[in-house]
C-alpha cells in the first residue's frame, strides 16, 4: 500500500522581474519528501498524553457519525487503550466503530492526508495520526474491520524499513465472528522514556483524557478505558445554578451564567478550513469549490468553583467537544492599547490576593475557530478568536475606572469579576469560613471529595451550609460581645423582697389601696410530687448536639506521629445551652468518643473561659485532645509537650510568626485598598485624597507602581483612584484620619461618623477603625521584625478590623 505520496502543485503568482514564470502546461518539479519525513514527524513536540488523544479522536468522530445518522448501535461505544506493561511493551488503541473499507484505509494513513471535515471532527486521521503514533513507537500496525467483512485488513508501518517508495506492508488477520466490526491500532518498539511514562502514569493520563473530553463523556454514551480502568470525566466544581451574591447589598450577581450567542453564518472552505470573506465561489486560500454555509455560535457557560485554587481555575475552551485549552487564563489579563512597552499586558484577576488562588471558571465552546495543529491552542489571530474575547470579557478592563476613558466593562466576565473578586468569608462573597476567616485549605479538600465521587459533596450543600455557620457563629459572637458590655439588670423580685415589700406585688410597683378590696389569697393545693426520670448521657449529648453549629476550621484530624491520630468534628452550642460534663459541672470543652477513631468536641462559647478571659477555642480543645492521644498512646510526654506537638503537626496554619500573620495583613490591606478606591471613586475625592499624601509618600506610590507594571498610570496620579493600591500601607491610615467623612458610614467601614453629634463619639467610632488599621498596617510593612506579643496583637487586629468592613453585618 502506498502511503503518503504528495500531489503536483500549481503556483499563481503575479509577474516579478526576479522571478521566472512557470508556463502553462510546464512540467513541475517533484519534491516527493525522503522517508526519512515519517521518522522525523515523531520528532514534533507531542507530550504522551497528545498522542493518546490522537489515536481516541478519530474513533470518537466515528462515534458521533453514528450518532448523527440515527443507527442502531447495540454494540455500544467504547475505546480501549491498553498500555505497555514493561519497556518493551505495546500501546493499543481498541475501538467499536464501524470499521473502514480497504480504500479508505488507504487514506487514513497517507501522511498529510485527511478525510475528515475540518470543522465537525475532532480528529485529522492522517497527520495526526503520523504524528503522535511516530513520537510513541518505530512500528504501527493499523487493523480494521466492519460488520460482515470477512477477515481484519491492515497495515504496517515500519520506520526502520519503509524506503522512499513509501511502499508499507498490507497486513490480514482472520476474523472469527463476522459480525465484529472496529478499529485497532498497535505500536511496538516504544521510544524508552515514552514508554516509561505510560507504563507508570496511567492514573495521571486518565485524569488528563477525563479532563480534555469531559463535555463528551458527559454528554454522549460513550466508554473510555485505560489500563482496564474507566476514565471519569473531570467535571467543575461549580456553584449551584441558584447561588448568587448581592453586590453593595442590592445587586444579585449569579455564580452561575449561561452562554450562548448566536453569530452570522459564515462560508468556510471543507478542504483547509478558511473562513472566507465575501461570497466567493472558490476559497481564496486553497482555490477549492468545496465550500459550504457553517453555523458560527459562542456557547456554555462562565461560574465560580467552591474553592480557591493557585493553578485549577480559569476557562475551558472546546472545540467540537474537546478541550483545546484548560484551566486558561488569558481573558483575566487585559491589553491595555495605549500602554507603554512592559506596560501592554495588565493582570486584573486574581491580583490583590493573587497568592491564594482564584475561583473563576468557565466552559466555553468555539467549534468555529480554528485551532494550531497540536490541538492545544487556537488561532489566536483569528478574527474568530478575538470576536469570542470581545463578547466574553469585553474590550475594557475589568475594573474601568482604572483607565479613564472606558465605559463600564459590562461583559459576561466583568460582572463575574465585580461580584466574585474577593475571597472575604461568608455570603458577601460567596466563601466558607470558621466566623472569623475563610476555610481556604478545607474547601480544596471538600473539592478533592468531589472529584473523588464521595456523595456528601457532590452538591454544594456542604460549602453553603459552612457559609451559613460562618455568618451564625459570627452572630454569635457579635451578641455575645454586645451583651458583655451591657450591665447585667438587677432581680426586681429580689430588690423588693430586701426593701420588705411583698415580692407579688406588680412590676409596675403600685400597691393596692388600704380602704378597697381585699385581695383573696388563693393558696393552691399541694401538687402530687412526680419523680422526673433522670437524663441520660447519650440523650444530653444529643440534646446538645441538636443545638450546636459545626466548626469548621477545628473539625479536622488532629495529632502527631508519635502519638497516632483522631478524627474530630467540633461542634459550638447555641446561646442558652450549658455545657455540663457527667458530673454536672459546667466545662468549656466535652469529648465524646464516636466510631473508632472518630470524636465529637462539644465547645460552649458562653464559658468564661471565653467570654471572660478570652481563652481561643482550640486552646482548650487541645488540652482535652493531649489527654486522649496520652493514654492511647501510653505516652510519658508533659501535658505541654504533647499540646505543642500536637498544635505544631494539624495546626500549622495557626502558626504565630511573620510569614503567616504578614501575609494575612497583606491580604486585609488589599481588600481595604479596595474599599476605599471605591469610596474615592463614588465621592470624587481622590486628588484631595492624593494631597494628603506626603513628598516622600508620594515617592514611595510612584516606585510601587513601576514595580508592579503600571508605568502608564503614573501621569494620571491624583487624577483617579488608581493610585490607592500603592501607597505605603501606613498612609491608609492617615487618609482614614484625615477623611473620615468619606470612608465611614457604610463607605468602606461600617462605624457611624457624619451622624454622630458629639465630637467625642465620633473620635471614638474613628478610633475604633484607625486603631485596629495603624496594627495591621504596621504588620504587613514589617512583618519580619515583629514580636511574638506584637504577632498576638496583630491576629486579633485583623478580626476586629474584619468586623469593621463595610457590608460584613
Amino acid at each position: 500500500m502506498r502511503v503518503g505520496r504528495l500531489r503536483r502543485a500549481h503556483a499563481r503568482s503575479g509577474r516579478h522581474d526576479s522571478v521566472p514564470i512557470l508556463q502553462e502546461g510546464s512540467a513541475g518539479v517533484k519534491i516527493t519528501p525522503s522517508s526519512r519525513v515519517l521518522s522525523m514527524l515523531g520528532e514534533i513536540d507531542f507530550d504522551e498524553w497528545q498522542c493518546v488523544a490522537e489515536l481516541v479522536d478519530n474513533p470518537f468522530d466515528d462515534f458521533l457519525d453514528i450518532l448523527r445518522s440515527g443507527v442502531e448501535w447495540p454494540d455500544g461505544f467504547t475505546v480501549s487503550v491498553t498500555l505497555p506493561s514493561s519497556p518493551k511493551g505495546v500501546l493499543e488503541v481498541r475501538d467499536t466503530g464501524r470499521g473502514m473499507s480497504k480504500d479508505r484505509l488507504a487514506r487514513a494513513v497517507r501522511a498529510g492526508w485527511s478525510g475528515n471535515d475540518m470543522h465537525d471532527k475532532l480528529g485529522l486521521f492522517g497527520m495526526g495520526f503520523n504524528i503522535s503514533t511516530a513520537r510513541l513507537g518505530r512500528r504501527t500496525r493499523i487493523l480494521t474491520t466492519r460488520a460482515g467483512d470477512t477477515e481484519w485488513i491492515g497495515v504496517e508501518i515500519d520506520l526502520d524499513q519503509i524506503k522512499d517508495d513509501f511502499e508499507a506492508k498490507d497486513i490480514v488477520e482472520p476474523k472469527d465472528d463476522l459480525s465484529q466490526h472496529g478499529t485497532r491500532i498497535i505500536v511496538d518498539r516504544l521510544h524508552g522514556t515514552r514508554a516509561e511514562w505510560l507504563r507508570r502514569n496511567g492514573a495521571s493520563l486518565r485524569n488528563i483524557l477525563g479532563s480534555v473530553y469531559s463535555w463528551i463523556l458527559t454528554e454522549h454514551p460513550f466508554d473510555l478505558y485505560v489500563g482496564g480502568t474507566r476514565v471519569k470525566p473531570v467535571r467543575h466544581c461549580r456553584w449551584n445554578d441558584d447561588r448568587y451574591v448581592l453586590y453593595n447589598g442590592k445587586e444579585r450577581i449569579p455564580a452561575y451564567l449561561p452562554i450562548d450567542e448566536k453569530l452570522q453564518d459564515g462560508i468556510a472552505c471543507r478542504d483547509c478550513g478558511e473562513w472566507q470573506i465575501g461570497s466567493g465561489e472558490v476559497c481564496s486560500v486553497c482555490g477549492s469549490g468545496n465550500l459550504s454555509v457553517r453555523e458560527r455560535r459562542i456557547h456554555g457557560w462562565l461560574g465560580v468553583q467552591r474553592y480557591l485554587d493557585k493553578t485549577e481555575y480559569g476557562i475551558d475552551f472546546l472545540r467540537n467537544g474537546r478541550k483545546i485549552l484548560r484551566w486558561d487564563k488569558q481573558l483575566f489579563t487585559w491589553n491595555n492599547p495605549e500602554g507603554r512597552e512592559g506596560d501592554k499586558e495588565v493582570p486584573e484577576y486574581p491580583v490583590e490576593l493573587a497568592h491564594q488562588g482564584g475561583r473563576l471558571i468557565g466552559e466555553i465552546h468555539l467549534d468555529h475557530v480554528p485551532v494550531t495543529y497540536q490541538k492545544d491552542a487556537f488561532e489566536y489571530g483569528d478574527r474568530s478568536w478575538l470576536a469570542a474575547v470581545e463578547l466574553l470579557r469585553g474590550v475594557a478592563p475589568l475594573q474601568p475606572k482604572r483607565a479613564p476613558g472606558y465605559l463600564e466593562n459590562d461583559s459576561p466576565l466583568a460582572l463575574l469579576f465585580k461580584g466574585f473578586r474577593r475571597n472575604d468569608a461568608g455570603l458577601r462573597c460567596l466563601v466558607p469560613g470558621d466566623g472569623n476567616k475563610p476555610v481556604h485549605a478545607d474547601t480544596r479538600d471538600w473539592g478533592r471529595k468531589f472529584q473523588a465521587g464521595v456523595s456528601e459533596f457532590q452538591t454544594d450543600e456542604h460549602w453553603w451550609q459552612a457559609v451559613l455557620r460562618h455568618e451564625e457563629i459570627k452572630k454569635q459572637g457579635k451578641e455575645a460581645k454586645t451583651a458583655a458590655s451591657v450591665p447585667a439588670q438587677p432581680d426586681e423580685q429580689a430588690v423588693l423582697g430586701a426593701l420588705g415589700m411583698p415580692a407579688s406585688i406588680p412590676a409596675s410597683g403600685t400597691a393596692q389601696p388600704e380602704n378597697g378590696p381585699k385581695a383573696v389569697s388563693t393558696v393552691p393545693a399541694p401538687a402530687v410530687a412526680i419523680k422526673e426520670r433522670a437524663e441520660t448521657r447519650g440523650e444530653r449529648l444529643a440534646r446538645y448536639e441538636g443545638a450546636a453549629l459545626p466548626h469548621a476550621y477545628l473539625s479536622r484530624s488532629f495529632g502527631h506521629p508519635e502519638l497516632g491520630y483522631v478524627k474530630v468534628r467540633t461542634l459550638l452550642l447555641k446561646p442558652g445551652e450549658r455545657l455540663l460534663d457527667d458530673n454536672g459541672l459546667h466545662v468549656p470543652v466535652l469529648l465524646d468518643q464516636r466510631s473508632g477513631n472518630e470524636l465529637a468536641a462539644l465547645v460552649d462559647p458562653e464559658h468564661a473561659a471565653f467570654r471572660r478571659f478570652g481563652t481561643d477555642y482550640a486552646d482548650l480543645l487541645l488540652v482535652e485532645l493531649a489527654a486522649v492521644l496520652k493514654v492511647r498512646a501510653r505516652s510519658d510526654w508533659s501535658p505541654s509537650q504533647l499540646v505543642a506537638a500536637i498544635r505544631a503537626e494539624s495546626l500549622q496554619d495557626s502558626a504565630l510568626d511573620g510569614t503567616t500573620v504578614g501575609a494575612e495583613a497583606r491580604d486585609l490591606l488589599a481588600e481595604i485598598r479596595e474599599r476605599v478606591a471605591e469610596a474615592l471613586d463614588r465621592s470624587g475625592g481622590y486628588t484631595t485624597a492624593y494631597g494628603h499624601l506626603s513628598k516622600e509618600e508620594k515617592t514611595a506610590t510612584e516606585e510601587a507602581m513601576i514595580a508592579a507594571g503600571r508605568v502608564g498610570l503614573i501621569g494620571r496620579l491624583g487624577l483617579d483612584s488608581g493610585f490607592v493600591h500603592h501607597v505605603p500601607a501606613l498612609a491608609l491610615v492617615r487618609l482614614v484620619e484625615t477623611m473620615p467623612a468619606s470612608f465611614m458610614d457604610g463607605a468602606a467601614f461600617r462605624g457611624p461618623y457624619t451622624g454622630v453629634s458629639s465630637p467625642s463619639g465620633k473620635a471614638l467610632s474613628l478610633a475604633r477603625v484607625t486603631g485596629c488599621l495603624a496594627d495591621v498596617a504596621t504588620l504587613g510593612t514589617f512583618a519580619g521584625e515583629a514580636t511574638a506579643p506584637q504577632l498576638r496583637r496583630a491576629r486579633l487586629s485583623i478580626a476586629l478590623l474584619r468586623d469593621e468592613l463595610a457590608g460584613e453585618e
